[in-house]
């Protein structure tokens, strides 16, 4: 009887799928980076950052394919190194801050690629506007345990989106020809995740 029964509970456990090994890990923002890169007067780029911006990450190891990214970023906390500029990024001919004070990406679908490449699908609302864009990611498998007993690990993206897609239009024509801003932007992200523990 009990070998029938212990028969049993083996049949069970083997037609039972594994259970998920989804772990939620969120961005600390003060050892990562969210910036961008844009040409300027098509002779040379510009680079910029965000200074403010959140994120989680619910990682799952045994399949990637579900895992799922969600980043916030505040767009009145650009930075580029040159006040008046960052003051016209932030008005109504770019960012418009003070009505879309956020831009958000949403991911929809992640394939795995090489090793620990992935290519996270998403949504990216920017300027009041969402559409679908390819984050090529990397996120190594290794930890790292701080000294506070935190459990830490990396992550870096990139993106290339056209800024007139989400309605970006400002520009201004050259004399020389050509225009001032570029309209492709390469966005770049280099993150340090941290593990989070259920209590």
């Amino acid at each position: 009887m009990k070998r029938l029964i212990f028969s049993l509970i083996t049949i069970i456990a083997l037609g039972i799928p594994a259970l998920s090994q989804a772990v939620t890990w969120k961005i600390d923002l003060e050892h990562s980076y969210v910036g961008f890169q844009v040409q300027h007067l098509m002779i040379a780029n510009v680079y910029g950052a965000f200074s403010t911006f959140n994120g989680v990450v619910t990682l799952d190891d045994n399949d990637i394919t579900k895992s799922t990214v969600t980043v916030t970023i505040d767009t009145n906390s650009i930075n580029t190194n040159v006040a008046k500029r960052d003051e016209h990024l932030r008005s109504a001919d770019f960012f418009n801050v003070a009505q879309y004070p956020t831009m958000t990406f949403v991911s929809q679908k992640i394939i795995k690629g090489d090793k620990d490449t992935l290519q996270i699908i998403g949504n990216l609302t920017l300027h009041g506007v969402t559409r679908q864009v390819v984050l090529n990611a990397r996120v190594p498998e290794k930890t790292s345990k701080d000294p506070w007993g935190n459990i830490r690990r990396g992550a870096t993206a990139s993106a290339n989106i056209n800024r007139k897609d989400f309605g970006l239009l400002w520009n201004a024509v050259l004399e020389t020809g050509g225009i001032a801003v570029g309209n492709d932007i390469t966005i770049t992200l280099d993150v340090e995740l941290i593990k989070q523990v259920n209590k």
